[in-house]
């Protein structure tokens, strides 16, 4: 698939998926994740509603994947990459609401890359073209509720809230993900700024980890871990997470 910025969006009454070129959305015709043409006619983006940029059956997360963000939690570094799954219930789209449960007194925001699985993969060697098996890439907020996951011990409960994975705006299908800018803002002042050239787990190497323990599926989301900066948000505040080449995904807390 050639270099595009696809969105999932709903116009009228039909949910589909098209590709930007200018202020137009051409919808996508066939499968998003095998052979594809898009069609002539666009639909200005400002008439759709866009959606979070795909439903997947899992979000697999990678926790302190930057040395700076495991300095900062006073945490070692990991000698493997530290997963952890956030449930499919927890996604929501660009401009959604991230809803602040009653149960935590800390509500963090985790700016992050994450990347979007293209074909069924399972036990991926290291002489396959990890790239083959993304089908690009997109803005993830791994929302955290700090006090749980240190009460806790375990990450379930804290990262696997309702709201707790705002994604978007779009899948950028041709970006290097080994030196992409992050930064990430709350209420317009700038709070985490990284390359992702710092991870301590490259993109292909945790592909290839995590398919050595599950098989990820077309539409599986992985999201790659968050640079240091991590900090609290509040009721009403906004988080805008921006990552050079795909965009900005923006939402409001309440």
């Amino acid at each position: 698939m050639r270099s595009m910025k696809i969105y999932r969006f709903k116009h009228l009454h039909t949910i589909q998926y098209g590709v930007l070129r200018e202020d137009k959305l051409h919808p996508i015709q066939g499968s998003l994740f095998g052979k594809t043409n898009t069609k002539k006619a666009g639909i200005p983006i400002g008439d759709v509603r866009i959606l979070p940029p795909v439903l997947p059956s899992k979000i697999v997360a990678v926790g302190r994947n930057y040395k700076e963000h495991a300095h900062e939690r006073g945490k070692p570094i990991p000698e493997r990459p530290l997963i952890f799954l956030k449930p499919p219930s927890s996604v929501i789209g660009i401009n959604d609401v991230i809803i602040y449960p009653e149960a935590t007194q800390r509500l963090d925001y985790e700016g992050e890359l994450a990347f979007v699985v293209k074909k069924k993969t399972q036990k991926l060697e290291r002489t396959a073209l990890a790239q083959d098996h993304i089908l690009g890439y997109t803005c993830l907020n791994d929302v955290t509720a700090r006090d749980l996951q240190d009460k806790d011990g375990q990450w379930t409960r804290a990262k696997g809230f309702d709201t707790f994975a705002p994604m978007g705006p779009c899948i950028s299908t041709d970006v290097d993900p080994g030196n992409l800018r992050l930064k990430t803002f709350l209420n317009g002042k700038l709070k985490q700024s990284a390359s992702t050239s710092n991870m301590i787990f490259p993109v292909f190497e945790l592909l290839r980890y995590i398919s050595h323990i599950m098989t990820l599926v077309p539409g599986d989301v992985v999201t790659t871990g968050t640079p240091s900066g991590v900090g609290p948000m509040s009721h009403g505040d906004r988080v805008d997470v921006q990552i050079m080449g795909i965009g900005t995904l923006s939402n409001t807390v309440k």
